[in-house]
C-alpha cells in the first residue's frame, strides 16, 4: 500500500500542476492528503530518495559557459556577450517545482511515527536539496524570493518581492548546518550522507565568502570573512574526518584520470558522492562523441598554457612558449594534461597506431580526454560512474579560504594543495616562494587579485582550474572571482607557423600538411606519402573568411588556429547575473529587476 502510494506521489511530484499565476507550481494536495502518507520511516524514505538529483556525466560537457574550451553551441553566456540578451529572450532558470517537492515534504514529515532522530535525517536531507536549490538560485538571480513552505494558488506570499541575497544565503546556510548536524554517515548507496553535506555547505561558503569579497556592487564585503570562516571550518571538519583520502596508488601518469573513467567508484578514497552507472541495470550514459568531437567543444589552448611543466615551474617562463607547436606544448608537463587532453602519440581505440589530430572548422585542434571513455564495448562506454563530489575539493577549498583570509601557512599548503601535486608528481607548492614570484601569466588574468597572498592564491586558482577541468566549476570560479572579462577572450587552439608539414603524434614524422586555399586536395592516389609510408592528411588553410578547413589568425602566414570573431562584451556587473524573466514580472509586478537588466 505504502509503495503504491510513493509510486502515485512520485508521479504528482514530477508532473504538478501549475499555479494560475505560473511563478510556483503547485503540488496538488487535494490529490493525497498528508496523512494518507506520512506514516512511517519507509514514507520519509521513499519521498526523500525521490528528490535525489545528481549530476551525471555530461557534466564534462558543460565547460563550453568558460574559458576552458571552445564551443558552437548556443551557450547562453556566449549569446549574451555576443547579443542583444533582456528579460524577453533570458527566459530560463526560474523554475520553482522543485522547491515545492522539498516543501511538501518539510510541511508534512512531523506526522510520521518515527524517533526523533529518524524524522531530522530525512529533515536534513530535504533541507540539504532546498540549499542546493536556493544556491543555484542565488548564482544566477541574486536576490530571490525564499520560501520556506509550500504554498497555494491564493497565498499572497506569491506576490512578494524578492528576498535579498544576505537573508537567502544565511538560509541557505542555515539550512545546511542544520543537515550536517542531523544526516547519518551511513546512508543508501549513491546518495548524499552527512560529509556530502558538508562538502556543499564548504563550497557554499567558499563561494559567497569570494563573490562578496570581489563584487562591490553588492555591498557585503564586510561580511565576506564570516562565510570564508565557514569554509575554512568545514573543510577541516572534512579533512579531521580521515573517512577520505586522495586516490593515488603512486602512479602519476594514471590515477588521476582512474577518477574519470572508472566502470565502479565506490571503493575509490577520494570519491564522497558517486552517480552510478551500470548499462545492464538500463542505466548507461555514452557521451563519447560529445566530448571528444571536433566540433561543438574543443580544449582551448589557454586552458594547456596554465599546466605547470613536470618541475613546477610556469610553463610560460620558456622562451616563445607562444609559438610552441602541439607535441613541444606537451612535452615535461604536469601529468594531469595528458589525462586531461588527446597528447602526442595517444593511441585511440581501436587503431593500433598513435591518433593523428583531426582539424576542423571553428575547433582548436585539441580533444577532450576527461569523460571520453577508450573502448569499444558498448557496457563500457555507457557503464562509467561519475565522481560526483571529490575530497581533492574539500583540499582546495581549504586552502583557498585560509589564503583569502590571511591565515595560510605551508602546513596548510601540505595537506591540501600539495596532496594533488603529490599524486601528479610534481613538486610541493612552497608559500613563501609563491608570494615572492607571481606567475605573471596567471597575475594578468586576475588584475583585482592584490595583497600578500597574491602569488599563493594564484597558484591554488591554477590548481582549481587544472585539477577540476571539465567537470564544471570553472564558470563558476570565474564568477566568484569577478574574473567575467576573461569570457571576453575567444577561445584559440594550437599554433602553426605557416603552411606546410606538421608532426602531431611526437614521432618526428610528417602526419598532416597544411596548404593553400587555392591549391586543391589532391586525389588518394596524388597524395604525398611520409618516411614511414603513410599518406599524409591534406587541410586546406587560411584566414576565418575563406573556404577552407583550418582558420589561422595570419591565414597563410600561420599563428594560433581561430575558432570564431564575433566580438564579445562582457557587461560589469550587469552580466555576473541574470534577468527575471518578463513574464514573471508581469505575473507579479512586485519583482524587480537587478544591475540593469531590463
Amino acid at each position: 500500500m505504502k509503495k503504491t502510494l510513493y509510486i502515485l506521489l512520485s508521479g504528482l511530484l514530477i508532473g504538478a500542476t501549475a499555479c494560475k499565476d505560473d511563478f510556483l507550481d503547485r503540488y496538488p494536495q487535494t490529490s493525497i492528503a498528508p496523512e494518507a502518507f506520512f506514516y512511517t520511516e519507509e514514507d520519509l524514505a521513499l519521498y526523500v530518495n525521490g528528490l535525489l538529483s545528481l549530476p551525471g556525466r555530461d557534466s564534462y560537457l558543460n565547460d563550453q559557459n568558460s574559458d576552458n574550451a571552445a564551443t558552437t553551441a548556443a551557450v547562453e553566456v556566449k549569446t549574451i556577450m555576443t547579443g542583444s540578451p533582456s528579460s524577453q529572450n533570458i527566459t530560463s532558470g526560474w523554475s520553482w517545482e522543485r522547491l515545492r517537492n522539498i516543501n511538501y515534504f518539510l510541511d508534512n514529515y512531523q506526522k510520521a511515527n518515527a524517533a526523533p532522530a529518524v524524522k531530522n535525517h530525512y529533515a536534513g536531507l530535504a533541507r540539504y536539496y532546498r540549499a542546493d536549490f536556493y544556491f543555484n538560485k542565488v548564482k544566477r538571480y541574486s536576490d530571490v524570493p525564499w520560501y520556506s513552505g509550500a504554498l497555494n494558488p491564493d497565498d499572497e506570499q506569491l506576490y512578494k518581492p524578492q528576498d535579498s541575497r544576505a537573508m537567502v544565503m544565511d538560509s541557505v546556510m542555515a539550512d545546511l548546518a542544520f543537515a550536517a548536524a542531523n544526516v547519518r554517515e551511513a546512508v543508501p548507496t549513491g546518495t548524499p550522507g552527512k560529509w556530502a553535506v558538508q562538502l556543499l555547505r564548504a563550497r557554499a561558503a567558499l563561494y559567497e565568502g569570494t563573490f562578496r569579497k570581489y563584487h562591490d556592487e553588492l555591498n557585503l564585503k564586510a561580511t565576506a570573512n564570516t562565510f570564508l570562516e565557514t569554509a575554512a571550518t568545514v573543510a577541516a571538519e572534512i579533512m579531521a574526518s580521515k573517512k577520505y583520502s586522495i586516490y593515488n596508488t603512486g602512479k602519476p601518469e594514471a590515477d588521476y584520470a582512474a577518477l574519470f573513467g572508472s566502470p565502479d567508484l565506490l571503493a575509490n578514497p577520494e570519491v564522497m558522492l558517486v552517480n552510478i552507472y551500470d548499462v545492464d541495470k538500463k542505466r548507461g550514459q555514452d557521451i563519447n562523441l560529445a566530448v571528444f568531437g571536433d566540433y561543438e567543444q574543443a580544449p582551448s589552448r589557454d586552458l594547456v598554457q596554465t599546466y605547470l611543466m613536470k618541475d613546477g615551474s610556469y610553463f610560460s617562463s620558456q622562451p616563445g612558449y607562444q609559438q610552441f607547436q602541439f607535441v613541444k606544448e606537451f612535452q615535461n608537463r604536469d601529468p594531469r594534461l595528458v589525462q586531461t587532453i588527446a597528447y602526442p602519440g595517444w593511441v585511440r581505440q581501436p587503431d593500433p597506431q598513435p591518433y593523428i589530430q583531426r582539424l576542423n572548422k571553428n575547433f582548436t585542434g585539441y580533444h577532450q580526454l576527461k569523460g571520453f571513455i577508450n573502448s569499444t564495448v558498448s557496457t563500457v562506454l555507457g557503464g562509467a560512474d561519475f565522481p560526483v563530489y571529490r575530497y581533492a575539493e574539500a583540499l582546495l577549498i581549504y586552502a583557498e579560504a585560509q589564503a583569502e583570509l590571511g591565515k595560510l601557512t605551508q602546513a596548510d599548503l601540505d595537506q591540501s594543495v600539495n596532496l594533488l601535486r603529490k599524486r601528479a608528481g610534481l613538486p610541493n607548492l612552497d608559500l613563501a616562494k609563491a608570494n615572492a614570484s607571481p606567475d605573471p601569466f596567471m597575475a594578468q588574468k586576475y588584475p583585482n587579485l592584490t595583497g600578500a597572498n597574491q602569488g599563493v592564491l594564484l597558484e591554488i586558482r591554477r590548481e582549481r582550474r587544472v585539477e577540476f577541468a571539465f567537470e564544471n566549476t570553472r564558470f563558476d570560479d570565474l564568477m566568484r572571482w569577478k574574473a567575467g572579462k576573461l569570457l571576453t577572450n575567444i577561445p584559440e587552439g594550437m599554433y602553426f607557423p605557416g603552411l606546410g608539414k606538421y608532426d602531431l603524434t611526437g614521432d618526428g614524422v610528417a602526419d598532416i600538411v597544411l596548404i593553400d586555399k587555392a591549391t586543391s586536395i589532391p586525389t588518394e592516389d596524388k597524395k604525398e606519402k611520409n618516411s614511414l609510408g603513410v599518406t599524409l592528411i591534406y587541410y586546406r588553410a587560411g584566414s576565418i573568411t575563406d573556404d577552407v578547413t583550418v582558420f589561422l589568425r595570419n591565414g597563410v602566414n600561420g599563428g594560433t588556429m581561430v575558432t570564431e570573431t564575433a566580438p564579445r562584451k562582457f557587461e560589469d556587473p550587469k552580466y555576473y547575473y541574470r534577468p527575471v524573466p518578463q513574464q514573471q514580472l508581469v505575473l507579479n509586478p512586485n519583482l524587480r529587476q537587478v544591475f540593469g537588466w531590463q
